[in-house]
């Protein structure tokens, strides 16, 4: 069960489940504001969509776009969390950042050091190649979409976290892409041409990257026409006093990203991988307290009921803090040796390994990959990460235990019934009858059928553990 399942249209008034807190910004067809959600008490961003000002177009891209966001699941990628409509408008619940945009911030210093340059980048291509390994191509990356978590405090590493999939697309190997779609500083040339891959975003992350180090576009103009033509072109230069201190590897791999022939541009994966990247962005050894702590609880998570796994898959995504998720994501980021956002079978190994024999190691490994690994892709990604590896109290709180209970129990009765079971879990037509009776049966201690606050609570009490 992925989180993206849990975003779903909810008819009714978005002010009867959140109360304004104040204005973010504004767009063409609406506003962004800070909410609180009336129950949890937790804060988000709401983005309005004004549908008597919107174009169709705009509504159906939208749409595209929750659509898109819903898929996805990596650390640095915006996280999605609730969608409202009602006669006047749509509203599209996400966390909230806090930090601001990564292109204010370049600008209030000018240009960045290589080692804190590489280390968004390193963030910025992780969520690439995420996103590009899902099939889809993001095809607006520029500083203005790559916001800041939160403010940066000296000595902290600044999160970086990828906005505005509203021009992203779905896209395969055998397929080539045709709209002209992007904004004229990063718009890669073969996107002009109207005959493109995905390899379209690693140009603008090659952008980015010249603007990290210099402060400067490598391809600057007085009109959108004359900085196209110069992309067209493709010349650039390092003359910039800027670069007079900056390594021939930072300047190599831009080189590699701004290559003119796509089909040999580096993959995002590529760039991800290069030595400019991991030299500065080095990953600690596996044996601090949190994450042997992690790899425990990993290790002994069981979550057998599908009910039980789907609403721990809401809190986790849905419930938790980023306070209370930074400590977890920096171990997921940390067992990530590869860096592309997910945890394979190879990289477990290699945890595990470290404090056990090969034997037990294979027989742990092949365990947690059968319990966490809920969707079955053959990755862990990072919300079944959180669900199985955080502190157990923090998920199964009262609060969040309510809240879980509170979405499923669709029709506000107080009871879960056998056809809100089956809304929860997909309704999947190949699936019986008596499948979807064992599965309340599980749950449903009076064999009333149906499933009341207690008996969801003792559920999810009966120790993930």
């Amino acid at each position: 069960m992925r989180p993206g399942q849990f975003i779903q249209i909810c008819k009714g008034s978005f002010l009867q489940n959140y109360r304004m807190i104040k204005e973010l910004g504004e767009g063409a067809f609406g506003k962004v504001f800070l909410v609180e959600h009336r129950t949890s008490h937790i804060r988000r961003a709401v983005k309005e969509l004004d549908k008597s000002k919107a174009e169709k177009d705009s509504h159906s891209k939208f749409i595209a776009e929750v659509d898109i966001l819903s898929r996805l699941d990596h650390p640095h990628i915006l996280k999605l969390c609730e969608l409202y409509e009602d006669t006047l408008r749509y509203y599209v619940v996400s966390e909230v950042l806090t930090g601001g945009e990564l292109f204010d911030y370049v600008i209030k210093l000018g240009h960045l050091s290589e080692a804190t340059a590489a280390k968004i980048m390193q963030q910025v291509l992780s969520a690439v190649t995420y996103c590009h390994q899902n099939g889809i191509v993001h095809r607006d990356l520029k500083p203005e979409n790559l916001l800041l978590e939160s403010q940066p405090l000296e000595g902290k590493e600044i999160i970086i976290k990828m906005i505005d999939f509203g021009t992203s697309s779905l896209f395969s190997s055998s397929t080539r892409l045709h709209k002209k779609i992007g904004t004229p500083y990063y718009i890669a040339p073969e996107v002009l041409n109207m005959d493109y891959t995905e390899k379209c975003d690693v140009w603008s992350c090659g952008v980015i990257l010249y603007i990290l180090l210099s402060g400067y576009p490598p391809f600057p103009g007085k009109s959108n026409d004359d900085i196209m033509r110069k992309v067209r072109i493709g010349q650039f230069h390092f003359n910039h006093p800027e670069f007079n201190s900056i390594s021939s590897e930072a300047k190599n791999l831009i080189r590699k990203m701004l290559v003119m022939d796509q089909r040999t541009r580096l993959s995002a994966e590529q760039a991800l991988h290069d030595p400019w990247i991991t030299t500065h962005v080095t990953q600690g050894p596996l044996t601090s307290a949190i994450t042997l702590t992690s790899l425990d609880n990993l290790k002994h998570f069981r979550a057998d009921e599908k009910l039980k796994q789907a609403a721990l898959s809401f809190i986790t995504s849905q419930l938790l803090t980023q306070e209370q998720t930074a400590q977890i994501r920096d171990v997921f980021r940390n067992l990530d040796r590869n860096g592309d956002g997910r945890l394979s079978k190879d990289e477990l190994l290699s945890a595990y390994r470290q404090h056990n024999t090969e034997e037990q190691t294979q027989e742990i490994v092949e365990n947690v990959m059968r319990k966490v690994d809920v969707d079955k892709n053959g990755f862990i990604d990072y919300s079944e990460f959180l669900a199985a590896s955080i502190n157990v109290q923090t998920l199964t709180s009262k609060a969040n235990l309510e809240q879980a209970f509170r979405l499923f129990d669709k029709d506000g009765s107080g009871k879960i019934t056998i056809q809100e079971v089956k809304e929860i879990l997909g309704g999947d037509q190949q699936v019986s009858d008596s499948a979807w009776q064992q599965i309340m049966k599980e749950v449903d201690s009076n064999s009333d059928g149906e499933i009341d606050l207690k008996e969801f609570i003792s559920m999810m009490l009966q120790a993930i553990k």
